[in-house]
């Protein structure tokens, strides 16, 4: 079941390039991955702004988050098949400049429908734009560091948590939310320009095509690591959806504190991501099934360290650790997507966003309940276990597929 970490990317376009070369063109894709994270959390740390401006409840304005990861959800599988025979490069750019413009014309949505749907339209290239990112590094990486190279192209959305995210979040307290969102597309154009220059101007893979894209969706395997992703992780954007609220409702935090805590989030979120690929280029599955456990019990423990300022902020630190789960499952789904690399590799980020999702919803579910701003950490750790459930289950499945397999071969 373990994968081994020097697997074949699958992509015979790729070049060989200098370490130089290959640490830029990571920059690049790594800013078009700050970008998409500044957009994408930032306005977890907004929602009461939203919520006055548009005329809603902050569970209501929550809505705008599960609409961005809807799009996520299917903006992945439908742009990476329609776009399968595109070259790299060329299909990068225009990702991130359907990425801009979204961001722009979130700023100017007029009230709860225009920006729910604007927002949708925003999180289209997301999921496609991270797939074949993490496609391109993968590719270009040295033997046995593809989940690292990986990890080097999802620093940039974790990086984003750390520095974007507060200073977005710091533009939309002072200046209003919509120039979060302005923010967020100037730093688009940025990478747009970067990753024109930087990135080699690969070719897809041979024989590429919307149809043989299309069968990895034959494929039982890839449909377990999507579960596990799309159940296990929704556990904490249960929790970090709600938690500028929970902060200065349940803990008592002053509002000027809160970005320090969204920055100690990113800085959870950046340790996971570098420990985490690390630890998938030693062992693939032992590193999804520890994070799934070490999930469950960060998440159940923020119920009670909500009540304390100190002790919630070291919890939201502990919560962004658990993105370590990113590079491997990203590495297991190329590693069982066979030939339809591509849409394999786009679907994690729709699978992450529909955890985003499932996880804002349950939590204003619950919050909506009366059952107060804590029970979303009894939520998410709940989520957290399904998904380790949905991990033994792929574990049986493979093991029984092997002893098929040995049984017909005799």
């Amino acid at each position: 079941m373990n994968a081994s970490p020097s697997a074949p990317s699958n992509d015979d376009a790729a070049p060989a390039v200098s370490s130089t070369a290959f640490l830029r063109a990571v920059l690049a894709l790594g800013i078009g991955g700050f970008a998409i994270g500044t957009g994408e959390f930032v306005i977890m740390g907004l929602l009461p702004e939203v919520a006055r401006d548009i005329g809603t409840t902050i569970p209501q304005a929550g809505h705008v988050i599960s609409a961005y990861a809807l799009g996520v959800v299917v903006g992945a599988p439908v742009l990476a098949v329609l776009t399968a025979g595109w070259r790299r490069r060329v299909l990068l750019v225009a990702l991130m400049a359907m990425f801009a413009v979204g961001n722009f014309a979130s700023a100017m949505a007029p009230g709860y429908l225009s920006l729910n749907l604007l927002r949708f339209a925003t999180g289209l290239p997301h999921g496609t734009y991270f797939g074949l990112a993490a496609l391109v590094a993968a590719a270009l990486a040295p033997p046995g560091r593809r989940a690292r190279a990986v990890g080097l192209v999802m620093l940039g959305l974790t990086g984003a948590t750390l520095v974007g995210v507060p200073i977005a979040a710091w533009l939309g307290q002072h200046w209003g939310w919509r120039a979060a969102f302005v923010f967020v597309g100037v730093i688009a154009l940025v990478a747009m320009v970067m990753i024109r220059r930087d990135v080699p101007d690969m070719a897809p893979a041979a024989g590429a095509s919307p149809w043989r894209e299309l069968g990895a969706l034959a494929r039982k395997q890839v449909w377990f690591t999507l579960g596990i992703a799309a159940i296990g992780f929704g556990g904490m954007f249960a929790v970090f959806s709600y938690v500028k609220p929970t902060l200065i409702e349940v803990s008592g935090m002053p509002l000027p504190y809160v970005p320090f805590v969204l920055a100690l989030f990113g800085l959870g979120m950046v340790t996971g991501n570098l420990v985490g690929s690390r630890l998938a280029d030693r062992s693939l599955m032992k590193t999804i099934g520890g994070v799934l456990a070490w999930s469950a019990v960060v998440l159940a423990a923020f119920t009670f360290s909500a009540h304390n300022a100190v002790a919630a902020s070291f919890n939201i630190f502990l919560v962004g650790t658990l993105v370590a789960i990113g590079p491997a499952l990203q590495i297991r789904l190329m590693d069982v997507a066979g030939d339809a690399q591509a849409l394999a590799a786009a679907l994690n980020h729709s699978a992450f966003n529909m955890a985003n999702a499932l996880g804002a919803w349950l939590g204003g579910v619950a919050i909506g309940a009366g059952l107060g701003w804590t029970s979303t950490g009894w939520v998410g750790a709940l989520l957290s276990l399904a998904g380790l459930g949905v991990f033994g289950w792929a574990l049986a499945s493979a093991r029984a597929e092997g002893r098929r397999v040995r049984v017909a071969a005799c």
